[in-house]
């Protein structure tokens, strides 16, 4: 019976969170390639090649077990749920919001200043008419904020929003935690 108990229960449940683990991993390390973080990323393939091997071990181990087989392919279906999750809330890297709007810009661009945003913007022409397109760069974790300050002051703007891979200087809202900051970027200095 605790053989039994071993072998159904607990080895799968085992192969099970070391397959969330090692994903979990696997999607942190592709994030931080992708924001050129090279520092920590051999650090997390090494972690996440030692668990699959440890998992992938007892799998061979136990080829006559289909809940090994189950937990495995369950782990890791889980471990890319978990590391999406993960990367929301951890929420590294810089992003460029463009906003486009025909209404006057002048009191969300004082909003967006009064709010520590970095902001620039330009006077066209739009399909309909003249429009105001304002630029801003910030951490992942503020754009939220931004994007309600927007919704407050201009719910009817369009905007679009893409991840930056590097900033040199500019102006970033106080609530980017420090440690998540753009390497390249200095505080309260302008670019050139």
């Amino acid at each position: 019976m605790d053989a039994w108990w071993f072998s159904y229960i607990l080895l799968p449940l085992l192969i099970f969170l070391a397959r969330i683990v090692d994903v979990t991993l696997g999607t942190m390390r592709i994030i931080l390639i992708s924001r050129g973080r090279r520092n920590v990323v051999p650090f997390l393939a090494f972690f996440e090649v030692l668990i699959w091997i440890l998992a992938i071990s007892r799998i061979f181990q136990n080829l006559n077990n289909p809940a090994c087989y189950i937990a495995f392919a369950a782990g890791f279906a889980t471990g890319n749920y978990v590391g999406m999750l993960v990367e929301e809330k951890v929420a590294l890297g810089t992003q460029l919001i463009r906003i486009i709007t025909q209404k006057d810009a002048a009191l969300l661009i004082e909003q967006l200043h009064e709010h520590g945003y970095g902001v620039t913007s330009v006077k066209a022409n739009g399909i309909h008419g003249p429009v105001h397109i304002i630029y801003s760069v910030t951490g992942r974790k503020s754009m939220p904020a931004l994007l309600e300050l927007i919704q407050k002051y201009n719910s009817q703007a369009f905007y679009s929003v893409e991840d930056i891979r590097y900033v040199k200087s500019g102006i970033f809202p106080e609530t980017v935690p420090s440690l998540l900051r753009p390497r390249l970027f200095r505080r309260g200095r302008k670019g050139k």
